[in-house]
This record gives C-alpha cells, sequence and structure tokens, in this order.
C-alpha cells in the first residue's frame, strides 16, 4: 500500500504569515491537531501543530527554570525559546524541519518515519508542493480496511487447526512452547505448556487471527522448564 493510496486531500493548510489565533481557530474549526504551512510560490516551508502552542506566555506555560540552570542557557536559546512564546506569526512558532515522504512511499516508510522522528503527520510532496497528508488517523483507517469480517469464514475444522498449528510454528516467541491445538466446530483450543505469561497472549492472538476461529478457549499452563522435564 503507497501514500497516495492512503493519504488525505485536498489539504488544510496556512501561510507563514498568519496570526496565531486565525491558525488555531482553525485547527479548532476543523477539528485537526496540526497543518503544513505553505509559501507564497506553493512550497512547503514549515508545519505547525497543537505542541507548538503549549508553551505561551499567555498561558503562563512558557519554559522556566530554576535560577542557577537559567545561567546555563545560552543567549540565543533563551531569544528562540521567547519567540516561540509570545510570537505573533504563524512563522515565528512553527517547526521548519518538516518530514516529508514521496506519493509512492509504501505504508511501512510512513509509520517507520513517525516512529523514528517522533511525528504524527507526514505531509506528501510532490515536485516542492504538498499533494496530501497522512496523519495517525489515515493509517487507523487504513488498518481498519484491511482487518476480517467480524463473521469468522466456514472452514474445515481439521485445515484451522493445521493453520494455527503453522502460524505457531514461524514464531519466535513459539519455539520451545509445548502447545496443543484442537479446533471443534471453529472453537481453538490451546493446552500444554508456556514458559512465559506473555506467550499465553501471543499464542491466543496467533489463533484469533488464523480464518475461520470463531472463539478461542485457554487450557495453557505457565511452567517453568525445569518442572516440564520432571513430569516428562
Amino acid at each position: 500500500m503507497q501514500a497516495e493510496a492512503i493519504m488525505s486531500k485536498p489539504v488544510i493548510c496556512t501561510d507563514p504569515s498568519a496570526s496565531i489565533a486565525e491558525v488555531a481557530g482553525l485547527m479548532l474549526s476543523k477539528k485537526i491537531s496540526g497543518l503544513p504551512v505553505i509559501s507564497g510560490d506553493g512550497t512547503l516551508v514549515g508545519i505547525v501543530s497543537e505542541g507548538d502552542f503549549l508553551q505561551r506566555g499567555e498561558l503562563g506555560t512558557q519554559q522556566k527554570r530554576s535560577r542557577w540552570l537559567e545561567l546555563l542557557v545560552s543567549p540565543g536559546k533563551a531569544a528562540d525559546e521567547y519567540v516561540r512564546a509570545n510570537g505573533r506569526r504563524i512563522e515565528e512558532v512553527m517547526s521548519d524541519s518538516v518530514v516529508t515522504a514521496s506519493p509512492a512511499a509504501s505504508l511501512a516508510e510512513i509509520v517507520d518515519l513517525m516512529m523514528h522522528h517522533h511525528v504524527k503527520r507526514i505531509p506528501i510532496v510532490k515536485s516542492r508542493r504538498v499533494v496530501g497528508i497522512i496523519t495517525r488517523s489515515d493509517i487507523l483507517r487504513a488498518l481498519l480496511s484491511l482487518l476480517p469480517d467480524a463473521e469468522p469464514t466456514a472452514i474445515d475444522d481439521q485445515r484451522i487447526r493445521q493453520n494455527i498449528i503453522a502460524e505457531l510454528a514461524k514464531q519466535k516467541w513459539a519455539g520451545k512452547a509445548l502447545i496443543n491445538v484442537m479446533v471443534d466446530k471453529g472453537v481453538a483450543k490451546l493446552s500444554g505448556a508456556i514458559f512465559d505469561e506473555r506467550e499465553r497472549r501471543a499464542a491466543i492472538v496467533a489463533a484469533e487471527n488464523v480464518a475461520g476461529v470463531k472463539h478461542v478457549e485457554d487450557s495453557l499452563f505457565c511452567a517453568d522448564p525445569v518442572s516440564v522435564i520432571l513430569v516428562s
């Protein structure tokens, strides 16, 4: 899946010279948490989000430090913080380092960018022009479109059992587990030993995601390796 398939468009943007009051009002009225900043020639110059409005002089939430720590702050950094807390135009508070992607970028690449750069939105740029934007909500919609239907598919119990066993066999965490699988009328019954409680939830999820499974019954028990050897 590529970015152009899930991106939102047209994109709500703002001008660098727009006032903070205008943009804050726009974000509230459109129910969005951030938007690209576009220059007069249509190129992307920054991005502004709710986070850029948190430390404001009007709110009394600007950056504050103890007297001793304040002595360690350079005049340049202090000046920058003053502008961000008291600026009146978007260009004074926006982030000018913007993480972007092309329309051909894969969904995996988009998610990697979000995770690596700790951002919630990625403008999609083509020929220096913003053609779309992908937010976490867009990824959530993509996920929803790919999730299986609520009504399980009717599949033979033996086939379901084989598919669950095959799925467990592919998982590193299930390598040492002694999981038995039985399926009756679409109900998967898991029994046997695991060696870490986290494996229980993973095994249940693995079974739940196999086509045809209506419900998973958990009869797994967690035991240390020594006890299993002794019982054997």
